[in-house]
């Protein structure tokens, strides 16, 4: 007799869903002869009638319901096909067993509301307020509670990086991106290569006897926001200490925007994964259930052609959105969806996501032309809310590189000047996703598009020299202050100039925060980062509104852009310099006549705070004399090497995206 069919209807969830008094199971496997559910985990599991699933011939769907399963219950499909027989996880599962490895480990049965929230009343950022950094949760940093530095040969935890908390929240970013954050293969990756794409990575995650240290970390911090503990059953699993991650960062008024794969999966598949799940007579790449023909990055493509499969994706994204109330989501490689016929399945995504979570912020990493056709709205776009843009990356790497050559080389800033200008991109400056670094440019690799980290791109014989530090300045500066959601990758902010890799035995690659102690340098680069993405917070124009890069003057490598809201005002203009000399007197229109406040001068930052600091002691008076495009002008002094920005009023009222209310 097969399994029971109590609590089964059309609408049961795929996968493994408590219900009172046992478990509903359902997967999709059309070509299979017979399912089974495995439950306790044993290899040599020998199929029983009672556990034996029933099958939809419409819709290839098994379903069944079992008594006695309960939260942490293992389980595996038994699977028998015309082409062979075995056991499966399933392809949906919540949890794997942790400390097992594929192919042995078993699928675990979980609650989806398993753990106490305390983040009700956080109210993400707008688009416009996203200040976003970009980190590798296996590497960015773990401490033992004596500080001591625990990464070397050992992968970091979720709840490691909760350490860094405040450090982010001082430092003003208003959301985390993360790389992939689910199951791969092996002990360490990038995070690109999943294969159990509804678990998390069970290497990021500390078992039951190893709590102790991170639980009492973690209640500090919610003791530090009025709340009280939590037990160590409250973040035992490992979906517990994702959700518990995400948590900690929404009452620090961060975001979480997790890097999703669905352009491929795996990068090797073991014998109990989705790869042929269903067992076909000839385990071809023509019968692969999930996947197609296709092949990239070392993995397979996902059949995008397949309502099921398009199903499992949505499903997928969607559980980020609902169980670990993610704010959003980064999608790699957008491009190759639509290569290999995925453009639907991004429609329904995004249009799917935006129902469930119409704060969600989508992010599409997408190369192809046009490149807005990710941005547009269905049926000609797929809907994204923000796009990969490689303008102002270019650009800027492009005049840093040239401003390497010396005081006599030419510096060609009119790339800049056009992806500042005035051009129907920057008519909704939040569409663009901005950077200058990321996880693959600076990643020590093979590969032509690995390049230099900022700081060696802008002096590479000395990394710390004045040319580097100040050249450095510049570029992150115009980062901040272009139009577009900018992005930094970890380390950044502090002038790291070594290649990063996700390998826990590279500790030479380790982004190194001592240095934040020992190198004045750096920690003078972390106040001047740190001091104007809060200028940008405090700047509405900063953040949203027009652009006009009005002035270039590439002999004294000058150049000069407006930033103001339609309507509002509220005018900021920004000059910079990768001139190896102080200009003085250096006449230059302004959008006012009056008095604009010098609100940020990079030059300061230089041996913090720099008692012998080049400007304009705070103030310029411009006068109504034309100049440059505009109505007004002023004579003021632009430091060498320097981002100046003033603004017609000393501050806004501090704005402050993302806490919580």
């Amino acid at each position: 007799m097969a399994a029971s069919q109590e609590h089964i209807s059309d609408a049961t969830p795929m996968g493994a869903r408590l219900v009172a008094d046992g478990a509903t199971f359902r997967v999709w496997a059309p070509g299979a002869e017979h399912v089974y559910v495995a439950i306790g985990g044993a290899d040599d599991y020998i199929p029983r009638a009672q556990d034996e699933l029933v099958k939809n011939a419409g819709t290839g769907h098994w379903t069944g319901f079992l008594t006695d399963v309960a939260d942490g219950t293992k389980y595996r499909f038994m699977v028998r096909g015309p082409g062979g027989n075995g056991l499966r996880r399933d392809p949906r599962a919540r949890e794997l067993e942790l400390f097992e490895y594929p192919p042995r480990c078993d699928s675990i049965v979980r609650p989806l509301d398993s753990f106490p929230w305390h983040d009700q009343n956080y109210r993400p950022p707008e688009l416009s307020d996203l200040i976003v950094y970009q980190f590798h949760v296996g590497v960015f940093s773990a401490r033992d509670q004596d500080g001591r530095d625990i990464r070397p040969y050992r992968v970091a935890k979720f709840l490691d990086a909760l350490e860094r908390i405040e450090y982010w929240a001082d430092l003003g970013i208003t959301a985390l991106q993360p790389l992939p954050l689910v199951e791969f293969q092996g002990e360490w990756s990038l995070g690109y290569n999943g294969t159990d794409i509804y678990s998390p990575e069970m290497d990021y995650a500390v078992g039951p006897a190893d709590i102790g240290p991170y639980l009492e970390r973690l209640n500090a911090l919610l003791a530090n926001k009025g709340f009280p503990p939590l037990a160590p059953d409250d973040v035992g699993g490992q979906i517990e200490q994702l959700k518990a991650f995400v948590d900690v960062c929404h009452l620090y008024g961060i975001a979480v925007i997790p890097d999703v794969v669905y352009n491929h999966a795996g990068g090797g598949f073991d014998s109990q994964s989705i790869d042929h799940f269903d067992f076909p007579l000839s385990p071809n790449d023509r019968n692969n259930l999930y996947f197609s023909e296709d092949g990239y990055a070392g993995g397979r493509v996902f059949g995008f052609d397949r309502p099921d499969v398009r199903q499992f994706l949505i499903d997928n994204a969607s559980m980020f959105l609902q169980e670990y109330h993610a704010d959003g989501l980064r999608f790699d490689e957008v491009s190759v969806i639509e290569d290999y016929g995925g453009f639907v399945l991004c429609q329904d995504m995004t249009q799917t996501l935006h129902y469930i979570k119409p704060s969600a912020v989508l992010i599409a990493e997408y190369w192809n032309s046009p490149r807005e056709k990710a941005i547009w709205q269905p049926p000609h776009g797929m809907g994204f809310d923000l796009g990969y843009a490689d303008g102002v990356r270019n650009a800027v790497r492009e005049v840093l590189a040239e401003a390497r050559g010396g005081a006599d080389a030419t510096v060609n800033l009119r790339p800049v000047q056009h992806v500042l200008g005035r051009h129907p991109q920057n008519a909704s400056p939040m569409l663009m996703y901005n950077c200058l670094e990321n996880h693959d440019l600076v990643l020590d690799s093979d590969g032509d598009h690995r390049w230099p980290r900022i700081p060696v791109l802008a002096d590479a014989t000395d990394s710390r020299s004045w040319y580097a530090r100040s050249r450095s300045r510049v570029a992150a500066g115009l980062l901040l202050t272009a139009p577009g959601v900018p992005m930094l990758f970890m380390g950044q902010e502090f002038l790291e100039d070594r290649l990063w890799s996700d390998n826990p035995t590279r500790a030479d690659r380790f982004i190194d925060w001592e240095a934040m102690a020992t190198d004045r340098t750096r920690a003078d680069f972390h106040c001047f980062t740190r001091d104007l993405i809060w200028l940008r917070r405090t700047q509405s124009a900063l953040r949203r509104g027009t652009t006009n890069a009005y002035h270039v003057d590439s002999s004294n490598r000058v150049l000069a852009f407006h930033r103001w809201i339609p309507g509002e005002g509220r005018d900021v203009v920004i000059v910079i310099s990768l001139s190896e000399t102080t200009h003085r007197a250096y006449s230059l229109g302004f959008p006012g006549s009056g008095a604009w406040y010098e609100v940020f001068n990079s030059d300061y930052y230089d041996h913090f705070p720099n008692g012998w600091v080049q400007g304009n002691n705070g103030i310029s008076i411009a006068h109504p004399t034309a100049m440059h495009g505009l109505p007004s002008s002023a004579t003021i002094t632009i430091p060498a090497n320097t981002i100046l920005v003033f603004s017609e009023s000393r501050s806004e009222r501090q704005s402050d995206p993302g806490q919580q209310a």
